[in-house]
């Protein structure tokens, strides 16, 4: 009880002295995304790496715009799949919109992604493009004006073929320059 205690009344000593993160509508994000992505196919789950690049445009203190494109490995093995549904990598591009929470330097954010997937290599035998939609959630600090690093979740839904493929999650370091402010 008592370190719970210490826990809370710390977090609370350090949110009072972070300085106000300062965002503002017009401020312009570019940066790269890295961290393991994990893919269901039927019964199976891949678990690879995956590296990604994202923009965000500040709309207004509380709401970006965001455009993403990321590529993933998902089977280092290959393998056989007698019924070529596995693929090796996948290809997203998204845009999307995030409402932010910017009132400190620590900057939670969440948001909605649509575009498409593309589904290639190993045993699925051909590319495969399928609409997406995609939850994101993240936390960002912002180190000054113009250096921003945090975590982000990307959780993924391919409408036209959601029983063979029920899910793709990436969770992602972030690493981003803004201007513009």
């Amino acid at each position: 009880m008592r370190r719970a205690a210490a826990a809370i009344a710390l977090g609370v000593v350090v949110l009072a002295q972070a300085a106000e993160a300062e965002a503002v509508e017009r401020e312009q994000h570019a940066g790269v995304d890295v961290g393991p992505g994990f893919f269901v196919s039927r019964n199976h789950t891949s678990t690879g790496a995956s590296i990604a690049a994202h923009y965000t445009y500040g709309l207004t203190d509380e709401f970006d715009l965001t455009a993403e494109a990321s590529w993933s490995l998902v089977s280092f093995t290959g393998g056989s799949d007698p019924t070529h549904t596995r693929p090796d990598w996948l290809a997203s591009a998204d845009v999307g919109a995030a409402y932010v929470l910017d009132v400190i330097r620590w900057v939670p954010y969440v948001g909605v992604l649509v575009g498409a997937t593309t589904l290639s290599g190993g045993p699925l035998g051909r590319s495969k493009v399928l609409p997406d939609a995609a939850i994101a959630i993240g936390l960002d600090y912002r180190i000054d004006r113009s250096w921003v690093v945090g975590v982000a979740g990307r959780q993924r839904m391919l409408f036209t073929d959601a029983s063979t493929y029920p899910s793709y999650t990436q969770v992602l370091a972030r690493f981003e320059y803004t201007w513009g402010w």
